[in-house]
C-alpha cells in the first residue's frame, strides 16, 4: 500500500465531523437547552486558506445549531450539513453533485457515526482521540485530539504535498 502522503496529492474535498472534530467533543448545556462548544481558530485560518486555493471544505455533522453555521458562514465555508442522521446519503448525494471520485476526498471522523462515510473516501483520518473503530480504518491519525488543531494538521499536510501551503501573500491575509 502507498504511503498515505502519496494519496494527499489527490485531495480536493476535505469533509469534517465537527463534534469530536472541530470540538473536543464537551457540550456545556445552558439553562435554555443550547449546547455550547469550543472551537480551535488554528483550525479555522487553515479552513478558510484552503477555500481560497481552490478546496472544497465540507462539514457533516449530527449535532445542529445556529452558533456552527455563524462560524462557519464567518470562514466561507458554504458547504454545511447539521443534523444530519445518514451520513451515507448526504456524502452520495454531494459526491453526485460534484462529480467528485473517493480519490479526491478525505473525511476526518471520531466516532461511529463516521465509520460508513470513511469507508468509502481515499482519505480517512481521525483525532488522536478518536475511538478504536475509527482509529483502525485511518490511513492518518493525528497527534492533535478532535477541538485542538487536528483539522489544522491534515489540511496543512495536503497543502504542503501539493506545494499550496504557506507560499503567497494570500496566507498573510485572513
Amino acid at each position: 500500500m502507498k504511503n498515505y502522503k502519496e494519496k494527499l496529492k489527490h485531495i480536493t474535498t476535505f469533509i469534517f465531523d465537527y463534534d469530536g472534530v472541530m470540538t473536543d467533543g464537551k457540550v456545556i448545556l445552558t439553562n435554555d437547552g443550547e449546547a455550547m462548544r469550543t472551537a480551535n481558530v488554528r483550525d479555522g485560518y487553515a479552513m478558510q486558506y484552503a477555500i481560497k486555493k481552490g478546496y472544497r471544505i465540507v462539514i457533516l455533522s449530527g449535532g445542529r445549531s445556529e452558533v456552527i453555521t455563524k462560524r462557519f458562514d464567518a470562514l466561507n465555508v458554504k458547504d454545511v450539513f447539521l443534523g444530519i442522521c445518514d451520513k451515507v446519503s448526504t456524502y452520495n448525494e454531494y459526491v453526485a453533485k460534484n462529480n467528485l471520485s473517493p480519490e479526491e476526498i478525505l473525511y476526518m471522523g471520531d466516532d461511529i457515526p463516521d465509520y460508513p462515510v470513511m469507508k468509502k473516501v481515499g482519505v480517512p483520518t481521525c483525532p488522536a482521540n478518536a475511538c478504536e473503530e475509527i482509529k483502525a480504518i485511518s490511513l492518518y491519525i493525528s497527534n492533535y485530539i478532535g477541538g485542538e488543531g487536528c483539522a489544522r494538521d491534515i489540511i496543512e499536510q495536503v497543502m504542503k504535498v501539493q506545494g499550496k501551503w504557506f507560499n503567497q501573500e494570500d496566507a498573510f491575509i485572513w
